[in-house]
């Protein structure tokens, strides 16, 4: 039997406290508010006796943790999108407390309008964090890269064009003399975080290989490696949980933002929405389906109808779509576990 609502809280996650606010579900007075500890055993020692309430988090740092334990003892947990509510941290009179009790309201009247999502599991988050960490060193890498590089060229040199994973130590002899002493630290430090990404590269192959054999399925299409498929599977974790193929491109962030009003209809860019770093890979990779190494198919041909309308702007617009088809491509053959035709009109004749 389902259990009865009879109080909806709303919780405003902070680092240290969390403010919360607990509105009758019946008459949307508001019974109690305060401020819990941030930690597992405060959110445990507040929650366990309320097995009857609805309770409202927003989408942040601590939200994973935090919903798994809320949901292990209250009756609903609803995990707020926060690209939906405006109406928060627009307000004039933000604050803590305030935040608490809107999403209390909100909760308890329409919790379509929070926009809910769900978070992953325990494990997919852990394997998740690897495909992160890679991504936290290959970032400050290019940030040492390009200040080295800059560097050089302030007093009039200049480092030969070679791939980030190329540079280290034994690049000191194309550094200028009077620089060598001083960028010495720099060039062991880049060095050192191509070896711990090489380390993270491996790790990446042994989990496609050993926990998601499905990583394989999605290899199949040309420019995608273990990493893009990973990053893929572990975001969208299940493929069931979008009815058709092409949900995932909006998922992502792949389609145009629309502002339509009477008449006016605009041609806007892409969202953005969803994950950064799986929307980044899936573009990566549509600049290797389009680049001169990519191989002939269908996806390829597609995006060179869309480059051919001319100019630089067609070209970024064929990039980001074939990233978007690969994101449904992707999808598709997770689901279908088939194997991959890269040239469908060709093999049909």
């Amino acid at each position: 039997m389902e259990q009865r609502i009879t109080e909806t809280i709303g919780v405003d996650l902070g680092d240290q406290y969390s403010a919360y606010c607990v509105i009758d579900q019946a008459t949307g007075e508001q019974v109690s508010e305060g401020r819990v500890r941030t930690t597992p055993g405060g959110f445990e020692k507040f929650f366990s006796q309320r097995a009857s309430s609805r309770v409202v988090l927003e989408a942040g740092t601590h939200s994973p943790w935090a919903s798994r334990i809320v949901a292990s003892s209250c009756a609903e947990i609803l995990v707020a999108n926060p690209r939906q509510l405006g109406f928060i941290f627009k307000n004039a009179r933000k604050s803590d407390r305030l935040d608490a009790q809107l999403l209390a309201r909100v909760g308890r009247m329409d919790p379509t309008l929070l926009s809910p999502i769900r978070h992953r599991g325990v494990k997919a988050q852990q394997d998740l964090a690897v495909i992160r960490a890679r991504e936290t060193l290959v970032s400050a890498r290019t940030k040492l890269v390009n200040s080295l590089r800059g560097l050089v060229k302030s007093i009039g040199g200049r480092l030969p064009k070679q791939a980030a994973k190329s540079i280290g130590v034994r690049t000191r002899s194309r550094v200028p003399e009077e620089l060598q002493e001083a960028l010495q630290p720099m060039l062991l430090a880049i060095e050192a975080l191509s070896d711990e990404i090489k380390t993270y590269d491996r790790r990446v192959d042994e989990l496609a290989a050993q926990d998601y054999p499905e990583a394989g399925v999605l290899t199949q299409v040309a420019g995608v490696g273990n990493l893009t498929a990973l990053a893929f599977i572990l975001t969208l974790e299940d493929w069931a949980h979008f009815p058709t193929s092409r949900d995932v491109g909006a998922f992502l962030g792949l389609v145009p933002k629309r502002d339509q009003s009477g008449a006016t209809d605009k041609a806007l860019r892409i969202s953005k929405a969803g994950n950064r770093l799986v929307r980044t890979l899936l573009v990566q990779c549509a600049h290797h389906v389009l680049g001169r190494n990519g191989p002939p198919s269908d996806v390829r041909r597609y995006g060179e109808r869309i480059a051919a309308r001319g100019g630089k702007i067609a070209k970024r617009k064929a990039v980001v779509a074939v990233a978007r088809k690969l994101a449904v491509l992707l999808h598709a053959l997770w689901r279908s576990g088939e194997k991959y035709v890269a040239e469908r009109s060709s093999a049909a004749a």
